[in-house]
């Protein structure tokens, strides 16, 4: 899958994925997900964020999880 929307860049936010070259990290935008939020208001507390980037950054994390396991405490 191509992602045109993330970026990797050694020299910003440490090299984590961003969205578009802005200083805005995936792991931000997914967890705003996981917590909640919907479209709007990220759209809202991230004005240069645009709806492709919250679906592309969701689509990213799941291609991220398939690559590896993540332990799971079981209860």
């Amino acid at each position: 899958m191509k992602f045109t929307r993330i970026t990797i860049e050694p020299d910003k936010m440490g090299g984590m994925p961003c969205i578009r070259g802005l200083r805005i990290p995936v792991a931000t935008v997914v967890g705003m997900v996981a917590n909640g939020m919907n479209e709007k208001e990220i759209l809202d507390a991230y004005p240069d964020l645009e709806p492709y980037d919250i679906r592309e950054a969701l689509l990213y994390a799941a291609e991220a999880v398939k690559e590896r396991q993540i332990p799971l405490v079981n209860a």
